[in-house]
């Protein structure tokens, strides 16, 4: 999900589609607090690791 999200936001900066930008910055912190919940050691959505 975070790769996703800097593809996205890679991608609608290159073209200057907003949504994508919008999007992206949105899978970014999304995918971010996941990281960070796994890392920490708690699971998330029923797994014990998340990556």
């Amino acid at each position: 999900m975070l790769l996703l999200g800097i593809i996205l936001l890679v991608v609608g900066f290159l073209t200057g589609i907003s949504i994508l930008w919008t999007i992206g910055i949105i899978l970014v912190v999304i995918g971010a607090i996941l990281w960070i919940a796994g890392s920490l050691g708690h699971s998330v959505g029923g797994r014990r690791h998340y990556w």
